[in-house]
């Protein structure tokens, strides 16, 4: 299916912009060989050989409009110029995120984790071989970007479940792929900090469990849910969830945040 995926876009972006995408990596859970089908998008980081002009992003959204729904097809387009820097602030730049094709909003997965995956794991497509790019990830700036990532979009984000859920009762179904979502993310971000490596969420699962063993259970099922068991999930388990995620960004901070 990666393959096929890639294959379908590099033929159709080579008929309409032929010599625009000059190189293609895999990175994700592809990368990390973690992909699941049902579950996993196709991640990839897209080099350009010139700076994208309006009727570039034009045909760039025909593409991936024309691009199957499921799995999605996402990447990242870098212009020579910031495939040089690197760049790890956001900013805006062409981008796909499930599956829909942006330009005018900032760019959230233009971080160090990124190019960390891409230095450590990136599945060349086509161009030179990562080793040959020059991929540079600053220690600091990953530190930083993975602690206030804890503090600033995972803690926040489940600060209100107590109260969102004081009404429901504990044995209400929820959405597994909500549960998942806060059980295993903040687990990737505490390992890179500890290890300065990348994890898939089926590791994070493994990697919380030992972390805080009081949610072992939680993450087995977790990534059990991921791998397409029959896993049901409750109120009970997001509120779970909720202090787990703020029982890892809490260590993280405590270990890393000086």
């Amino acid at each position: 299916m990666i393959e096929e995926l890639t294959r379908r876009y590099l033929y159709a972006v080579d008929r309409t912009l032929p010599g625009y995408v000059r190189a293609l990596y895999v990175v994700g859970s592809a990368a990390l060989s973690a992909w699941q089908p049902g579950a996993s998008d196709v991640d990839t980081v897209i080099l350009t050989s010139r700076a994208p002009a309006r009727d570039d992003l034009a045909r760039l959204a025909r593409i991936h409009a024309g691009m199957p729904p499921s799995p999605h097809f996402d990447g990242v387009y870098l212009e020579p110029a910031l495939a040089r820097s690197w760049p790890a602030d956001g900013r805006a730049v062409p981008f796909v995120v499930d599956g829909e094709f942006r330009t005018d909003a900032p760019c959230g997965e233009l971080t160090p984790v990124l190019w960390l995956t891409l230095q450590r794991h990136g599945i060349p497509v086509r161009g030179p071989a990562v080793a040959d790019l020059g991929v540079r990830v600053d220690p600091e700036q990953l530190r930083r970007y993975n602690l206030d990532n804890l503090r600033d979009y995972w803690q926040s984000s489940v600060a209100a479940f107590p109260t969102e859920l004081a009404g429901v009762a504990p044995a209400t179904a929820m959405d597994g792929g909500i549960v998942s979502w806060f059980v295993l993310g903040p687990a990737r971000l505490h390992y890179t900090l500890a290890h300065g490596g990348i994890i898939s969420k089926a590791a994070a699962g493994e990697y919380l469990a030992r972390l805080l063993p009081e949610y072992a259970g939680l993450a087995r099922r977790a990534v059990r849910w991921r791998a397409g068991g029959a896993e049901r999930f409750t109120a009970a388990d997001l509120l779970d969830a909720g202090q787990s995620v703020n029982a890892v960004a809490n260590d993280a901070w405590r270990r890393f945040g000086n």
